[in-house]
């Protein structure tokens, strides 16, 4: 039987506080990866979590407009769509915001202080990446997923999030966590 993983991060600047990114999903799998992770630092003066889910990928219809050669109806046309791009996102992010409650709810119940917890969402088609950007933008070290259950072809082509980011995520430490 192989022992858990010890938490190990890279500490940046003189801070003394460890950053970890826990990717959250709906599944089975996420609420085991959120107690495993609240019961082993739950003592941890020096760590603050953020649980991070990623919406659906944006419709087609709302990733580019149709364009014109008239700059000023070019630029009429590129307000409207970002402005449709932001509803979307507010209403995707209130339809999936209990995932994110639930989370929290599992992690709480693990006994970690949730005053250093954080909610958070990403959007974007590739879920993997969108992980990886946020750690990467926010400076944490390391990252939790939890075993996604990808059928067979994924997983022998390696297309799966966890395959990605444990094959892209060079610089972080990354817990697998099923």
């Amino acid at each position: 039987m192989v022992p858990p993983p010890l938490p190990t991060t890279i500490r940046r600047g003189n801070t003394g506080v460890s950053r970890i990114l826990v990717a959250v999903d709906d599944a089975e799998h996420s609420e085991r990866a959120l107690r495993y992770v609240g019961t082993l630092l739950r003592d941890a003066r020096d760590v603050h979590v953020t649980l991070f889910h990623v919406l659906k990928p944006m419709p087609r219809e709302l990733l580019e407009h149709g364009g014109s050669e008239d700059p000023q109806v070019e630029v009429r046309l590129a307000e409207e769509l970002q402005r449709d791009q932001e509803t979307w996102v507010r209403t995707e992010t209130m339809i999936e915001y209990p995932i994110l409650l639930k989370a929290l709810e599992v992690f709480g119940k693990t006994g970690f202080p949730l005053d250093r917890v954080t909610l958070k969402f990403g959007h974007e088609d590739d879920i993997a990446h969108t992980i990886l950007d946020e750690a990467r933008n926010g400076g944490y070290e390391t990252i939790v997923v939890n075993r996604h259950s990808s059928n067979g072809i994924k997983r022998f082509f390696g297309g799966g999030i966890t395959d990605q980011l444990l094959r892209d995520a060079t610089g972080f430490t990354l817990w697998v966590v099923g």
